[in-house]
């Protein structure tokens, strides 16, 4: 998968959008008290897992002490460990831990993305920001040839993926986010969308453990079911 890993290099070289590059390389400078002694990636982050996955899963974007410390998405911050833990429960991740880029960590039938590549201020990409990086997520897209179901965690994500989805083909229906929700494009993908694993969320029990993997557990049927 050579084209994969070209697309890796050039989103971690990726200098498009002058906000979000002075910002995570800030955040890499400066760092926090507990990660001092980390060197930080710093740099937009790539999407990790399966290259012959037929489960995507899209974020919104990498965590300034998160992602943009460790170099892999969801890796290194409290929602990566949800996300990581339910992979694995369910057979997508040979372990539940996410901590660094040589952790171990592999996963099976599954790729992990986010709509936007660098850590962004507040949690808040602008509108430009996100146009910018979406031809990243088109082009994963391309590349995972055998992508057949979608998790979209949170609604800005959900909606990006509908938006990137509008090119190579509409969707059937009128979708609107919802945990749980579940609606499937003109060429057959299965879009689940869940509450986003944050801690905003998971602290005050808006997501808890069973609903974020009744999500997962539904798509392992779904993936399960192509076979």
């Amino acid at each position: 998968m050579r084209s994969l890993d070209v697309l890796h290099q050039t989103i971690a070289d990726c200098t498009r959008c002058p906000r979000l590059t002075d910002y995570r390389r800030e955040v890499a400078t400066a760092k926090v008290k507990r990660f001092q002694e980390w060197e930080y990636w710093g740099r937009p982050v790539p999407g990790f897992g399966d290259p012959r996955a037929r489960l995507y899963v899209i974020g919104l974007a990498p965590a300034a002490h998160g992602g943009n410390r460790t170099g892999r998405v969801f890796t290194g911050d409290r929602s990566g460990d949800w996300l990581y833990e339910a992979l694995y429960q369910f057979g997508f991740a040979n372990q539940a831990e996410s901590t660094h880029r040589e952790d171990g960590l592999r996963l099976t039938d599954c790729y992990v993305g986010a709509a936007v590549r660098c850590a962004p201020p507040d949690n808040k990409p602008s509108r430009e920001e996100f146009e910018t990086c979406r031809p990243y997520v088109l082009e994963e897209l391309r590349l995972l040839k055998r992508i057949a179901v979608v998790v979209a965690l949170g609604k800005i994500a959900f909606d990006e993926y509908l938006t990137a989805a509008a090119s190579p083909g509409r969707v059937i229906g009128r979708p609107k986010f919802g945990h749980g929700t579940s609606y499937v494009t003109a060429r057959g993908v299965t879009l689940l969308g869940s509450y986003h694993p944050s801690q905003q969320n998971t602290f005050t029990g808006k997501l808890t453990r069973s609903m974020f993997h009744q999500v997962f557990q539904r798509a392992r049927r779904f993936v399960d079911g192509l076979s």
